[in-house]
């Protein structure tokens, strides 16, 4: 009987203890406009193969946080050069996930893909390698540039953030930041 009781008891306070967490728990949002501003900061980015072809991204790539999927929506436009040809220039659009780098508080596209692409002077034998050259080059770039950094001197909910961050989704419009001190 009293082997009963001790797990009804260990059951209601786990019950409790995790009822709490969810009452505890704090977002911290940031939206797809402070992701773009954080983007356009970007140097330009280049990979070159062995020097038979050249792949740069110029400008920062466009971030919708519009998709149903929670991933990042990307379109940007590529050059994409070969020895004595002139640059092809190469709209794609794409996706990306998020992640959360603990060691430097920030927040990161990840594992992009290049879901199309568009030049008119493309030859279609040649679009899988050129798609394969775009999601290269997006993850080689996204790898280094942070969209969000939580800041020491931020807003108090940015700096419990940087110390009790629990999960990061992305919504509509916006990435949505869960702290929880369990």
């Amino acid at each position: 009987m009293k082997l009963a009781r001790l797990i009804v008891l260990a059951a209601a306070l786990l019950a409790g203890a995790s009822a709490a967490a969810g009452f505890l728990e704090r977002e911290v949002v940031f939206s797809e406009a402070e992701i773009q501003a954080a983007l356009a900061r970007s140097k330009p980015q280049q990979l070159s193969y062995g020097g038979l072809l050249t792949v740069s991204l110029k400008e920062p790539p466009r971030i919708a946080l519009d998709g149903d999927d929670g991933r990042a929506r990307v379109a940007a436009s590529i050059d994409l050069e070969t020895p004595g040809q002139p640059p092809l220039r190469i709209d794609f659009t794409g996706r990306a996930g998020l992640r959360y780098d603990d060691r430097n508080k920030a927040f990161y596209l990840e594992k992009a893909v290049a879901d199309s692409l568009s030049a008119p002077a493309l030859r279609q034998e040649a679009t899988p390698a050129a798609r394969l050259a775009v999601t290269q080059l997006l993850n080689n770039y996204f790898r280094t540039k942070p969209v969000y950094v939580l800041r020491e001197d931020g807003s108090p909910q940015e700096i419990a953030a940087r110390w009790l961050l629990k999960s990061v989704r992305i919504e509509a419009g916006r990435v949505v930041a869960v702290l929880s001190p369990v």
